[in-house]
């Protein structure tokens, strides 16, 4: 059985690279919102930062056993792999911080802001402002919705959306400069890291719980390991606007994420709110000068 196991786990990386790459992107989307869902039941447990210690830090082990990185291997990649990592880390603390406060929806609407800068960045077209317009109409609806809408979880929202953006452009640079998953894994390896000991504050020993360390690993891969995998192959194979316009799907599917898995029903004017993000960020992406 042993062997079996090891010949499944080597087995892995190449099924990924068989994916279909429109097929990998939107798998990957459905499996980060919906991981993100479950992480959100952890907080009563393990804390906004064990949930994450446990996602990143799980991730990097599945992640090593996958590809067996090497680092010697790996040594031209380092500053892009450590930059990653860093970004990978604070990403997730911020985003899950405004996850704590505000519905998943709105996290993710609110944290789009970063990819949508990057999709805009250096633009002067008059078609590109009517899709920034658009965003922030969007945004504003979010924070003017009735209700008690948490400034500081908006604002860590932001924050995630601006290592999102950092992490975007992190991303086509690990993949340009590594061949497959190993730049990845030791990206996952610093991101662990560095969250850990935040993690071990925030819930000390809670992380040991067998129950906890099981819906972790659920998390881990349904969060890390399955998209990340998935987007970093896809991104070698698929046009950026192409890609860039599966991803706008992200925030429309995180809202369905919270209302089906943890009864976040959100208003009917704050759907209007995510679909003018949504919009926006596909128009922006497909009408792009390459």
């Amino acid at each position: 059985m042993g062997a079996a196991s090891r010949w499944s786990v080597s087995r892995v990386p190449g099924l990924v690279g068989t994916v279909p790459p429109t097929v990998s992107v939107l798998v990957a989307i459905v499996s980060v919102q919906v991981g993100a869902a479950l992480a959100k039941q952890l907080f009563a447990v393990a804390g906004t930062a064990g949930a994450v210690t446990l996602r990143l830090v799980l991730a990097a082990v599945v992640l090593v056993l996958l590809w067996r990185p090497s680092i010697r291997a790996q040594r031209r990649a380092i500053p892009v792999i450590l930059a990653y990592g860093v970004v990978l880390g604070v990403m997730n603390l911020c985003f899950y911080a405004a996850l704590e406060r505000i519905p998943l929806g709105i996290a993710v609407t609110v944290e789009f802001l970063g990819p949508l800068a990057v999709a805009l960045a250096g633009s002067r077209r008059w078609l590109d402002g009517l899709w920034a317009l658009l965003a922030g109409a969007g945004v504003v609806l979010l924070a003017n919705t009735g209700g008690a809408v948490s400034v500081p979880g908006l604002l860590f929202a932001l924050a995630a959306g601006a290592c999102w953006a950092g992490y975007i452009l992190l991303s086509a640079a690990l993949g340009s400069r590594t061949t497959d998953g190993s730049g990845l894994a030791l990206a996952a390896v610093v991101s662990g890291l560095l969250v850990a000991p935040f993690g071990i504050v925030d819930a000390g020993t809670a992380l040991l719980q067998p129950w906890v360390l099981a819906a972790g690993l659920g998390v881990a891969l349904m969060s890390s390991v399955i998209p990340y995998s998935l987007e970093l192959t896809a991104l070698r194979s698929i046009p950026p606007r192409v890609f860039g316009v599966l991803m706008s799907l992200e925030p429309a599917v995180a809202a369905l994420a919270g209302l089906v898995v943890l009864g976040e029903a959100l208003r009917p004017a704050q759907w209007i709110a995510v679909v003018c993000v949504v919009a926006a960020s596909a128009g922006a992406t497909r009408y792009r000068r390459e």
